[in-house]
């Protein structure tokens, strides 16, 4: 039997208020990692967010958190080349993995980056879930394929959110949905419910910040 891979529910009055101040108190920027050997304690729960360059990875971190340049967008994709930390109420960590999928990235950065990629989602115990971001113009690319794969080996359970639900038409996006669940039967590790959402209007970040206050 096939999971649907259905759009989740909106969360009650409860448990989004519950989201909300989750969010609510400070969500600060502590450190960007290149390395092993600079990750800070495993001390706290975390979750963490990837997703190819230029699908709205950095905007949706600051919907999220009600901060506007907590997450800085590069205008040139492909340039974080950090895994970035940020504290949420000095009990949590929301983790920014770097965009990838940039042809133009020097082959030394990017198998460089694959590398810390693979330890990070291998070796953090404390890891949650990882979300990973699918942009709702283009649905799965074969980029996304290759990291929902690593997650699937790395017994990472990984939940996909649609960004930019805005910028398509509802038919288009219907489309796209459809595309995304029939991508997702294959994967393991695959948590079978998606999240919509647009930074620009607000759709579904209740939704994300109600879901990430149930994980931590």
């Amino acid at each position: 039997m096939q999971t649907p891979f259905n759009i989740v529910e909106e969360p009650d009055a409860h448990t989004a208020e519950q989201g909300r101040l989750l969010f609510a108190g400070e969500t600060d920027f502590l450190k960007g990692v290149v390395a092993m050997d600079g990750m800070p304690p495993a001390d706290r729960l975390e979750v963490c967010f990837a997703g190819r360059s230029n699908v709205g990875k950095s905007s949706l971190i600051n919907a999220l958190t009600g901060r506007k340049g907590l997450a800085r967008a590069s205008n040139t994709p492909g340039r974080t080349q950090e895994i970035n930390f940020f504290t949420v109420k000095d009990a949590h960590y929301l983790v920014d993995l770097p965009g990838y999928g940039y042809a133009n990235a020097p082959l030394k950065i990017v198998e460089k980056w694959q590398r810390l990629l693979k330890a990070y989602l291998s070796g953090r115990q404390t890891l949650r879930r990882a979300f990973v971001l699918i942009d709702s113009r283009h649905g799965v690319k074969a980029v996304d394929e290759e990291i929902m794969s690593r997650l699937d080996k790395s017994a990472v359970t990984f939940q996909v959110v649609l960004t930019k639900a805005d910028k398509v038409k509802e038919v288009e996006r219907e489309k796209v949905i459809n595309q995304v669940r029939a991508a997702l039967q294959k994967h393991p590790a695959a948590y079978p419910e998606l999240v919509v959402t647009s930074s620009e209007k607000g759709w579904g970040i209740p939704t994300l910040r109600a879901i990430i206050n149930g994980l931590v």
